[in-house]
């Protein structure tokens, strides 16, 4: 019988011990549960904090406001207040004020720069016709930026909100430069091109007109465009690059409006340089070009075909990096002091398309290249690049006479180079992505 009544207490101290360990268990992940919810809040409020500090930088006090049709809000800031001076090699640079209106509170009538740059001999300068420094639709209604003044897109939430991440926006993927042939230079798991290519001297520009489509993005975080590249320096860690063309980028921008941009890095993407005026570094001098801003028109299947003349040039006075837009319109300059290879001269240029593919769902992603049709097509259904040229050593723009040609997934995306009287060395090129010919 006594052994028969100890059981019984056992059983109850047992079932006790067994009662605080589940206790002290959920405790354990209430606590925990409740640290977790702490750290959220936490992290949210970083976040936001980080997104209000970037829209402070980048949107600078402007001196007029214009609302472009499309949503985008272009300020017009004065000069000495743009992003570009933030650098810290360019914060010693005292910015020369352009020559200002009657009603601007700046009163400095300096140039923004020592001199006017000396263009390429060989390049000749036209007299604008009517609306040509007007295809960005924010120049439809008629507003401009008053002088002195430069226009810039300005950088809403949203927009860094669809960043992957605050300290990424702005600038292109950085896994892309694991070199594959001489010519290809950009090639990565993600990144497809088909390019035209100029390599083996010393290069100090370059010259093209290309066609300007609305080419379909599958993904919001791909994005599809045409330009052209200066390049110097080794493709792993040192590359410098000097960009400038059109891309619909709907992760960037919002929205699959072809826009113009530059971009630039001294390190193979990985943290310096950017689009745009998202970072320090550009300097803009243009009060009628909007950089990101949206181009209209653009071309059409069998119908009318729209281009846009693209000059980069090393100033042979300075030293400086200019971009010109059409037919004459001087947009801005990179510094040389940004640029350690490029600082010299570039030992390649290359013009064409590049996509960002991300392969949704494992398979080739449907982002188009061009006009997402290929490049035998022909005139009126594939993109072109025509009357490619470089700047020699002399400060001379020649025609390309040694142009190859380089589609790294040619089932996707090709390239075929020809050349004639009118349009000299030219290309067609593009693709539609994921189709029977590229699964």
């Amino acid at each position: 019988m006594a052994r028969s009544d100890r059981r019984p207490f056992s059983i109850h101290v047992v079932f006790f011990l067994e009662l605080l360990l589940l206790l002290a268990a959920a405790a354990s992940v209430l606590s925990a549960s409740a640290a977790n919810n702490t750290m959220r809040p936490r992290n949210g409020l970083r976040k936001y904090k980080r997104i209000r500090a970037s829209l402070k930088n980048l949107n600078r006090p402007s001196l007029k406001t214009i609302q472009s049709p499309d949503g985008d809000v272009i300020d017009c800031v004065p000069f000495h207040l743009q992003p570009a001076f933030d650098h810290p090699r360019l914060k010693g640079l005292k910015p020369m004020v352009p020559e200002t209106s009657s009603n601007m509170s700046l009163r400095t009538p300096h140039r923004p720069y020592p001199d006017p740059p000396e263009r390429p001999r060989g390049h000749e300068v036209s007299v604008l016709a009517d609306g040509e420094d007007s295809i960005q639709l924010w120049r439809t209604s008629g507003e401009t930026c008053p002088k002195g003044t430069v226009p810039i897109r300005r950088t809403k939430e949203e927009d860094i909100l669809r960043a992957s991440s605050v300290r990424r926006f702005g600038r292109k993927p950085a896994a892309r430069t694991r070199r594959v042939s001489e010519g290809s230079g950009h090639e990565a798991v993600w990144l497809q091109h088909a390019v035209g290519y100029a390599v083996g001297n010393q290069y100090y520009g370059a010259k093209a007109s290309l066609s300007v489509w609305a080419p379909r993005v599958a993904s919001s975080s791909e994005f599809s465009l045409s330009q052209i590249w200066v390049i110097s320096g080794s493709f792993s860690s040192d590359l410098n690059t000097i960009e400038a063309g059109w891309q619909v980028s709907p992760q960037l921008y919002g929205d699959s409006s072809p826009r113009f941009f530059t971009y630039w890095t001294t390190d193979a993407y990985q943290a310096t340089g950017c689009y745009n005026l998202l970072c320090s570094g550009f300097i803009q001098t243009s009060n009628k070009i909007a950089i990101g801003a949206a181009i209209s028109p653009t071309s059409t299947y069998n119908g009318r075909q729209f281009d846009i003349s693209l000059l980069i040039w090393k100033d042979p006075s300075h030293g400086h990096w200019w971009l010109e837009f059409g037919s004459g319109v001087l947009v801005g300059y990179w510094p040389s002091s940004l640029f350690s290879h490029l600082a010299g001269h570039a030992t390649m240029v290359q013009y064409g398309g590049e996509i960002f593919n991300t392969r949704p769902s494992g398979f080739h992603t449907a982002t188009q290249m061009g006009s997402g049709h290929h490049a035998g097509e022909g005139f009126g259904r594939a993109a072109y690049f025509r009357n490619l040229q470089v700047v020699d050593w002399d400060n001379s723009l020649i025609p390309v006479t040694n142009l190859r040609v380089l589609a790294d997934h040619p089932n996707c995306y090709d390239v075929q180079a020809r050349i004639n009287r009118a349009w000299g060395s030219y290309f067609y090129f593009g693709g539609p992505g994921r189709s029977v010919r590229c699964p």
